[in-house]
């Protein structure tokens, strides 16, 4: 697997982040609402822990939006287990406008999702919402990309995956330290071309791309 050297900015906060990806005035305006939204659901149920707060913009934000230079010109997404939003609803907030752009954001919670679908509709977003296990639900039509952050270990990602990345759609999973060993045990029950890429918001994380995915 191919690792790329890449020197990424450093992201701290909002001014950093609309400097690092020429962001518009109606981008930051949208994750701004984005993040007041989430703070305010925060405080009724556990969506994200403190840190996920105060590192809104670098950890969580940038980490999502590094997402768009790998997708070339790939437009339709599922981020399963999509959770608080990362990185679902940061890439429908990215894809506003742009032709094309949808994300379906898949979660087994309900509460997750009345919150996603809050989000979506309070900021008028190219995404749909969808509750259920990954598992058992049926894939959207026209899907290009699947994505995922910190929702299960490689080998059991890919079994959630394996149905939505259909030929010619590939997945990018954003991954923390331990994805070598992660991909060693995948490797024993799936094949597949792999590609690691470096984080640009975390040095010890990773983005793995998936392509031609079939059981070992």
């Amino acid at each position: 697997m191919q690792l790329d050297p890449i020197t990424a900015p450093t992201v701290v906060d909002a001014q950093s982040f609309a400097a690092a990806l020429d962001a518009s005035p109606q981008v930051m305006a949208d994750l701004e609402q984005f993040r007041l939204i989430l703070t305010d659901w925060n405080t009724r149920m556990n969506l994200v822990g403190p840190s996920a707060l105060a590192d809104f913009w670098g950890r969580h934000v940038y980490d999502s939006a590094q997402l768009l230079r790998l997708a070339q010109h790939r437009r339709v997404w599922a981020d399963l287990g999509a959770g608080a939003g990362f990185p679902g609803i940061v890439l429908a907030i990215l894809l506003k406008g742009v032709p094309g752009g949808r994300v379906h954001l898949i979660d087994s919670q309900a509460k997750r999702t009345r919150f996603l679908s809050e989000v979506v509709e309070q900021l008028d977003l190219p995404a749909a919402v969808h509750t259920g296990r990954a598992e058992e639900l049926d894939p959207p039509e026209g899907l290009q990309i699947v994505t995922a952050r910190a929702f299960a270990p490689m080998a059991k990602l890919l079994q959630f995956a394996y149905p939505y990345l259909r030929p010619g759609a590939i997945g990018l999973f954003l991954k923390g330290r331990d994805v070598e060993n992660e991909l060693a045990t995948a490797l024993q029950t799936w094949n597949f071309q792999g590609t690691l890429h470096p984080s640009l918001s975390d040095p010890t994380g990773r983005i793995v791309q998936i392509e031609r995915l079939r059981h070992a």
